[in-house]
């Protein structure tokens, strides 16, 4: 595991546009062109959301963003999860940040996910586990995972 990774995080009105810009740039790279995904990334809910990502130098190599409860789902949740640099633990890291802001920032008793089905086992290995059937969004299978505090 890199050591050297550095964790940010920002309400939206603390990015700079060049911030924002990266983590958009990285967000449709990934969910709409290597996804080959036809979807709307800019979906108004980033705008009460906190934004998390961890740089290596000057490179960002994960990031997802903490959705109040009522926002994206009905139950404080954590989305938009990404690492660009794979089999470094930077996945793990970013969840585990994700998790400890939404206890921090939003109080969260709980956190809903909505993960590709085939993720299902990394997200097991941060405290998720599977809390609907399988869905179709955006023509993809998902789950429902979900989070619950126990300290």
């Amino acid at each position: 595991m890199g050591m050297t990774a550095v964790l940010h995080k920002k309400r939206f009105d603390e990015l700079t546009t060049d911030e924002l810009y990266e983590l958009l740039r990285i967000r449709s790279e990934v969910f709409v062109v290597e996804q080959d995904c036809v979807y709307q990334d800019l979906d108004g809910d980033d705008q009460p959301s906190l934004h998390l990502w961890l740089t290596e130098g000057d490179k960002v190599v994960a990031l997802c963003r903490v959705c109040p409860a009522g926002t994206h789902m009905d139950e404080v949740s954590i989305g938009r999860v990404i690492t660009t640099v794979r089999g470094k633990g930077y996945g793990k890291l970013i969840m585990l940040a994700g998790i400890e802001a939404a206890k921090a920032s939003f109080d969260a008793q709980s956190i809903d996910i909505e993960a590709q089905e085939y993720a299902r086992g990394f997200y097991e290995q941060v405290g998720f586990k599977q809390s609907s059937d399988p869905f179709i969004l955006d023509g993809i299978p998902h789950i429902r995972m979900t989070w619950k505090r126990d300290d």
